[in-house]
């Protein structure tokens, strides 16, 4: 599953990306420096991985990670193809979720294509583009499903009255997921503005301004969107840094927690992912996967051999290793538990997976 980074050019984007990733991805001051996506993973921190590890002497230690993509800064017109517009929003289209970037911070140096900071007219300016994506689109599927519908076809019918429902939200400017829609219904369109959306206030290195934030933080609220405010600058300038070097430079900085951290969390939240573990002497091993997959999907995102010849789930939590110390004591007082094809993994269970090719 992907994020999707968009913003307005010269938001942050991409240097919020090179610090994510270390990729580095075009930074330049000037817009449409990124024609392409750039896509990155970005580990997820969590100790409960190295705890494990631990316990089991493990080899190696690979963590989860999120998948991020940088697209190109959308500009007013975007949804009539100003600035590559189509090609962008096809990127967007793809992913699972957006954070966008919002500029607030001034800088001379840096070229700001509204000419005053206004975060709230920059979200709406993205939110405007994608919305007349979403409208076109809308319209273009219910005239498709106009005549089937009219000749009787009950599917086509039902496909013709949610898209009037999400055409009558989009005309009145609402988005696709504050309409009371079953998501079910329009998951086929992938409309831009059904996606969830994180907003990640990009300030400058002197910290936080509540006069500029609290309007963007009103806004995000009326759309159920979280905000993550961090400096994009200095967190790319302190991922350049060695590893064993950070942890102070946050001190000195008077950062109490790293933005990038909080991010991939904030990320993880948005995408309603849960993470289960495998661990052993070879690997300890964290793993990403959506609330509510079955034991043979989640055995699935590990190879596909395994989904195929799932047999069942052997399942402990990670609460009760840590409280009893050892696999042996969770075996002891019966907690260890053989589950089927459709147990629902769970945030936490440690996994082993029997199967048979």
């Amino acid at each position: 599953m992907e994020i999707g980074i968009v913003g307005l050019p010269n938001v942050g984007k991409s240097t919020l990306f090179n610090a994510l990733t270390g990729a580095g991805a075009a930074a330049e001051n000037f817009p449409f420096t990124t024609i392409e996506p750039n896509v990155g993973i970005v580990p997820l921190p969590d100790e409960r991985l190295f705890k494990l590890a631990a316990m089991e002497s493990s080899q190696k230690i690979t963590p989860a990670g999120i998948r991020f993509v940088d697209i190109a800064g959308l500009v007013k017109g975007a949804s009539q193809g100003e600035g590559l517009g189509n090609k962008f929003l096809s990127h967007i289209r793809a992913v699972d979720a957006v954070a966008h970037v919002v500029r607030c911070f001034n800088d001379d140096n840096v070229v700001n294509v509204l000419g005053d900071l206004n975060p709230v007219s920059a979200t709406e300016i993205i939110e405007t583009e994608l919305m007349l994506a979403d409208l076109q689109q809308a319209q273009n599927a219910q005239e498709k499903a106009r005549k089937p519908a009219q000749a009787g076809d009950q599917e086509a019918r039902a496909k013709f009255d949610v898209l009037d429902q999400v055409i009558r939200g989009l005309n009145e400017g609402r988005s696709v997921r504050t309409q009371p829609v079953d998501p079910a219904s329009i998951s086929e369109f992938q409309f831009l503005t059904a996606k969830p959306v994180l907003y990640v206030a990009n300030i400058d290195e002197n910290g936080p301004d509540e006069n500029i934030l609290k309007p963007l933080r009103e806004r995000a609220a009326r759309e159920q969107a979280g905000v993550i405010v961090l400096c994009t600058k200095l967190e790319a300038e302190i991922v350049e840094l060695p590893e064993n070097e950070r942890a102070a430079y946050y001190e000195a900085a008077g950062i109490t927690s790293p933005g990038l951290a909080t991010l991939a969390q904030a990320g993880r939240s948005l995408l309603n992912l849960v993470c289960f573990f495998t661990a052993g002497p070879k690997e300890t091993r964290a793993w990403l996967i959506p609330k509510g997959t079955k034991a043979s999907k989640a055995a699935g995102k590990i190879h596909s051999d395994i989904e195929r010849g799932f047999i069942r789930a052997e399942i402990y939590k990670y609460h009760d290793l840590m409280t009893l110390g050892s696999y042996a004591a969770v075996k002891e007082k019966g907690l260890v538990f053989l589950e089927g094809r459709d147990y629902e993994v769970q945030e936490g269970d440690v996994a082993y997976f029997r199967f048979n090719v």
